[in-house]
């Protein structure tokens, strides 16, 4: 399968009020969010035409410029309207959208208050994250030696560009030893999240995740959670240590670019894909079209 690269699709793209052509969406080498990482963003699933928890996604988008001190130039409505806008536009009916908001290249320094604040929203036709032969069988994941870092070093409660620098590290040299992904720690050794998506882990017929106080709680966690709580599935949020997988039965990544996907190892822990996970992901796929 040929795969086209990002700067050279057709269509168009949202971008600071206007649709330009796809390939036109370009910023100056020197804005500020490449070299500084005042860049946040949010992915977002379209199922069927029908997006995926938008409003959920754009108020994070928002809360998360709030956080990095950026003030994004239109109202939260507007942002709302244009992206289900684009989406006509470019005719995506399973696919994904991505809204990235950036400060622009008028100052080129640590402090850049008067340089602008650049918004675009770009979507496009997408599969599933991993294969269905890997989802089958669950995935294979390995313990990076990255670990995510106290809220107090960064600001791990946004959707921030410059956070997940350590997480294609630890995905590369996942992917180069063979894995599919990387199970990430936290400052305190506690385990905390993939390299994009959180994680849940079944023990006795019970949900385990980790507490989302130095990651993002995620919204398709949010989701799975609410329905474990439905179908009567007792979840329990808090702290593990690696050695909390020795005993659990079924282990699974959440979130909106993996879905639900089964994982069947991590290093030299095993896993079944058991009922529970295949009940959550039945039910998820029926959640994705209300």
């Amino acid at each position: 399968m040929q795969i086209v690269p990002f700067d050279s699709r057709d269509g168009l793209i949202w971008m600071n009020g206007s649709y330009i052509k796809w390939n036109n969406a370009q910023h100056h080498v020197l804005s500020h969010g490449l070299h500084y990482g005042s860049c946040v963003f949010e992915g977002l699933r379209i199922y069927e035409g029908k997006i995926f928890r938008l409003n959920e996604h754009i108020k994070r988008l928002f809360k998360s410029a709030e956080i990095l001190d950026l003030e994004i130039p239109y109202e939260f409505n507007e942002i709302i309207s244009i992206t289900k806008e684009i989406t006509k536009k470019q005719n995506v009916k399973n696919g994904y959208i991505r809204p990235v908001v950036w400060r622009g290249s008028e100052m080129m320094a640590i402090s850049a208050k008067q340089a602008t604040t650049n918004i675009a929203i770009a979507t496009w036709e997408w599969p599933s994250y991993f294969s269905p032969e890997g989802m089958l069988k669950g995935i294979k994941l390995t313990v990076a030696d990255w670990v995510r870092p106290s809220p107090k070093s960064a600001p791990t409660d946004s959707k921030a560009a410059g956070l997940y620098m350590i997480c294609s590290l630890s995905k590369h040299k996942a992917e180069s030893n063979g894995f599919d992904d990387a199970l990430m720690l936290d400052y305190r050794n506690f385990i905390a999240e993939a390299t994009g998506a959180n994680v849940f882990f079944v023990k006795n017929n019970e949900l385990f995740t980790p507490k989302p106080d130095c990651f993002l709680d995620g919204i398709t966690r949010q989701t799975v959670i609410k329905i474990a709580k439905k179908k009567g599935i007792k979840v329990n949020e808090g702290h593990f240590k690696l050695n909390f997988l020795a005993d659990c039965d079924e282990f699974f990544l959440t979130g909106t670019a993996v879905e639900i996907t089964p994982v069947g190892a991590v290093d030299s822990y095993s896993f079944v894909i058991g009922e529970i996970t295949k009940l959550l992901i039945k039910e998820f796929q029926k959640e994705v079209l209300l």
